[in-house]
């Protein structure tokens, strides 16, 4: 076994990663080792970068060990970088973490400086193994003299490009802030972001819900000079300790009413498993409006009385809020012959992409039945013919004896998905279907599964919906 991380103490005390254990407990007897957990370590780095959204919504994680802040423009509330650089310093080290950081142009030089300890502005005193190419490459450069970034930067871009190849030079321009490196941020930027910071934190929840239908009404304003509304609403809470609290909106339609969004932030609240704990304080909220949708101004009724237009996307948006976004569906067309094909089942709250085409319903167009079974059920048919209508079936252990049908509908399958022995629903045989009527007047919707003889030696039959 080898030490896989250590902490600064143990790295005073000679120890590191890559020695045997066995060797550092006979220099250090009284060692504390614990087992190394990749997971939770890539945990417990993804909650140290969202306590650092404090600071700024760039955040990106570098696995395995390390942060990268862009905190350009978003030092107002510091005197300094390096001041703002401090705070997150000290943040961590109460949470028992140890720090190492850096700044730089860009975000490669700033990690390199982190990694080896340096300071702004000492790029060229780092070793060629900041620049992370592989071991080889490393023998070479060091085998020709040229042991640190310094030594580099005074060779001819195209002399070290025909010898170690283009990425050497990539990797070298972006330590040296020649060229810049766009960072993956932890979350994509929001439409707009407004937020509060507080002296003094808040210790009441209901202080909080309050600030937040402050911070939705000033994103409301910058909203409706861009003719949009909100559709998707994020809100971090972040606590003294560093602590964040989550909190997430999806609306039916793009909206702008803060009245909504109060009732929405009240279900929303409502429905945690786990109730806001304020802890010692909020010091800061942020309100993000993730996704907006364009929103005309709407025309108010002459007579008087409300608008009961939005009603409806009200409710879904209520009820999605509290039940869960997936427990409120309706049904989008969907462009296919095959019966349980023809309707999606989508979450209400998306709103359904403009079709390509419409084809109009003809007025003679063969009924469905009101309650369709998903997938269909077998049942025993009893027909005179192979090939003929039910005479008499048998479904859920009772049978029915067929008086009149109507049929048969025939439905040829999917050829560019045909499989051989294909179950029904997915395709793959004709069907023939058939309404039929039982002697208590009751009407099924029942189909062949295959065609006899051609198909298959001996269709099988399902009953697939009921009429009302």
């Amino acid at each position: 076994m080898v030490i896989a991380a250590a902490d600064r103490q143990a790295v005073a005390l000679g120890l590191g990663p890559g020695m045997k254990l066995a060797d550092a407990r006979a220099r250090v007897p009284e060692l504390q080792a614990r087992e190394h957990e990749p997971l939770a370590d890539a945990v417990r780095l993804a909650r140290l970068a969202e306590a650092c959204e404090r600071y700024t919504p760039m955040v990106a994680i570098d696995a395995p060990d390390s942060l990268i802040l862009d905190i350009g423009g978003a030092t107002h509330f510091y005197p300094s970088e390096t001041a703002l650089a401090q705070d997150a310093e000290d943040r961590l080290d109460a949470a028992g973490h140890a720090v190492q950081w850096a700044l730089a142009g860009t975000p490669d030089a700033a990690l390199a400086l982190a990694r080896h300890g340096l300071k702004e502005g000492a790029e060229a005193q780092l070793p060629v193994s900041a620049l992370q190419m592989d071991s080889k490459t490393h023998q070479a450069l060091e085998r020709a003299g040229l042991y640190l970034v310094g030594d580099l930067a005074e060779r001819p871009r195209p002399a070290l490009a025909a010898r170690f190849g283009m990425e050497l030079t990539l990797r070298l321009d972006r330590l040296l802030g020649v060229e810049d490196r766009p960072i993956d941020p932890l979350r994509s930027l929001g439409n707009v972001v407004t937020e509060r910071r507080f002296a003094e934190p808040l210790t009441h929840i209901d202080a909080a819900l309050d600030i937040l239908g402050e911070l939705f009404g000033e994103a409301a304003e910058q909203l409706a000079e861009r003719g949009q509304g909100a559709r998707m609403i994020r809100m971090l809470l972040f606590r003294c300790d560093g602590d964040v609290a989550r909190l997430g909106i999806e609306t039916g339609q793009p909206t702008r009413d803060s009245a909504l969004f109060k009732r929405l932030l009240r279900e929303r609240i409502d429905a945690l498993n786990d109730e806001l704990n304020p802890g010692f304080g909020y010091d800061l909220i942020r309100l993000t409006i993730v996704a907006a949708e364009p929103l005309a101004a709407k025309q108010l009724r002459l007579a008087g009385g409300e608008d009961r237009e939005g009603d409806q996307a009200a409710l879904i948006s209520q009820l999605s809020t509290r039940l869960g976004r997936d427990a409120v569906q309706h049904f989008a067309p969907a462009d296919s012959h095959i019966p349980e094909q023809g309707l999606l089942a989508l979450p209400a709250l998306d709103v359904p992409a403009p079709a390509p085409w419409k084809i109009p319903e003809s007025d003679h167009s063969p009924p469905r039945p009101l309650h369709m079974f998903d997938p269909p059920q077998r049942v025993q048919v009893i027909a005179e013919v192979p090939d003929g209508p039910p005479w008499r079936f048998t479904w859920r252990r009772k049978t029915h004896q067929v008086l009149r049908y109507e049929g048969p509908e025939r439905i040829a399958s999917e050829w560019w998905t045909r499989r051989d022995g294909q179950q029904p629903g997915k395709g793959g045989l004709t069907r023939d279907y058939y309404r039929v009527e039982d002697a208590r007047g009751r009407r099924y919707w029942l189909f062949r599964h295959g065609l006899y003889g051609d198909e298959k030696a001996r269709p099988d039959w399902y009953i697939h919906g009921l009429f009302a």
